[in-house]
């Protein structure tokens, strides 16, 4: 019953508003792998080898764009507040979905989702940011979980509109779906901290993270998200190609494999932060679903003879492991000060999307050499346990108040 009353009691118009400006964000940032396939071959290309080289090239555009992005609305995000990052983020990202749904070859499909990534970089940081500091810090966790669930929910719809309806018709609502959210922004304020004179100086400044120990913290947070988007990157998206050799009964396909995962990650997302909550803990949270994580991915890479629903029961329970990112954008932004705080919550995401470009080139080289299935397993085990690893060196945030800031 408490409970149910600390979840009542942080369902304000910010987090709502917060969580669907996620849930639009994350249709769209899912939306190509699902039409992954159908888009290019629509373009002329049906070389499965051009498929799968052309894939990693656009989804790589993508997320080169969001790192590049994440700075910018970053930095912006402290400087001039975290409200008008929301909203010329969501703008952006908005019209260049309209725009994907008229490219007309590799090069302009890439450009498109390039600019695509380049808005979406600027949401999670700004609305994690923007409710981490509107609540009471024994009911944030709450509420940023509220807003990452509603997140893993676009990813639900994504995976299964995006195989009902035709590629071009899911970007173009994507891009519609964002703009409509604009007017709902209008409903909502900027952040009290923000406003306060004690956090004006050295608003947005990077070049703190690379003193006094911040960088270490920093990279630690990049790091220990990485798993999340070898998952959707590797795990989910070239799920066809991962089983070909496991002899699995039944056809796999990308958009099922998004789907099953995704609906882990929504429940994930969920579980991950009620289960901090209990504990009092991020670190132990995270460190407990990563464990789990990395055993359910060698028990699925090493089992032969496998079925279709099988595959997908993995892609669910692994997809719920690696569902705490809720969990660590709030500790990313627990971790340092206000002036700085945006600038983490927004480049964090971000370069952990980024860090897929590594992930997905890396099994990409190794897959010549060592097989699909086995390359995959090495990129996963080095993501998992580099992310284990990193959590040594954070600190637990739990109950920190966060109206501070960082010194020069």
């Amino acid at each position: 019953m408490k409970f149910l009353k600390d979840l009542k009691s942080v369902l304000n118009i910010t987090v709502l508003v917060a969580g669907l400006g996620y849930f639009v964000d994350l249709f769209d940032i899912t939306l190509f792998g699902v039409v992954r396939v159908t888009s290019l071959n629509d373009l002329g290309i049906t070389d499965p080898a051009q498929v799968l080289s052309s894939g990693v090239l656009i989804y790589n555009c993508q997320m080169i764009g969001m790192m590049f992005g994440g700075v910018i609305w970053g930095v912006l995000a402290d400087k001039r507040g975290r409200l008008s990052v929301m909203m010329f983020s969501i703008l952006l990202y908005s019209l260049a979905n309209i725009a994907n749904a008229f490219a007309w070859d590799v090069p302009s499909y890439a450009l498109f989702r390039f600019l695509g990534g380049v808005g979406l970089a600027g949401e999670l940081g700004a609305a994690i940011t923007l409710v981490a500091e509107s609540l009471p810090k024994e009911k944030r966790g709450l509420g940023t979980t509220v807003v990452a669930m509603l997140g893993m929910l676009g990813i639900v719809a994504a995976a299964k509109f995006g195989q009902m309806i035709y590629w071009k018709t899911a970007y173009f609502a994507g891009g519609v779906m964002g703009l409509l959210l604009l007017v709902m922004r209008f409903r909502i304020r900027e952040s009290s901290l923000f406003h306060k004179p004690e956090h004006s100086e050295n608003r947005g400044n990077i070049f703190l993270l690379f003193k006094g120990g911040r960088l270490k913290k920093y990279l630690a947070c990049i790091m220990i998200g990485v798993p999340v988007y070898f998952t959707t990157g590797v795990l989910f998206t070239f799920a066809p190609e991962l089983t070909s050799g496991l002899n699995v009964a039944g056809a796999v396909t990308a958009g099922d494999a998004i789907l099953y995962g995704s609906i882990g990650l929504a429940i994930g997302d969920l579980f991950s932060g009620l289960f901090s909550q209990a504990l009092k803990s991020r670190r132990k949270a995270v460190g407990s679903m990563l464990a789990v994580g990395l055993v359910l991915m060698w028990v699925y890479g090493t089992t032969a003879g496998l079925t279709s629903s099988i595959v997908y029961l993995f892609c669910f329970l692994i997809g719920l492991c690696v569902g705490y990112w809720a969990v660590l954008i709030t500790m990313a932004a627990e971790q340092f000060g206000t002036n700085i705080r945006a600038t983490v919550a927004t480049t964090v995401p971000n370069f952990v999307r980024g860090s897929a470009i590594f992930a997905v080139t890396g099994f990409a080289y190794l897959k010549g050499s060592m097989g699909v299935l086995h390359a995959a397993m090495l990129v996963g085990s080095i993501c998992f346990g580099g992310a284990l690893l990193c959590l040594l060196v954070m600190d637990e945030t739990f109950n920190r108040d966060l109206d501070y800031s960082e010194e020069a």
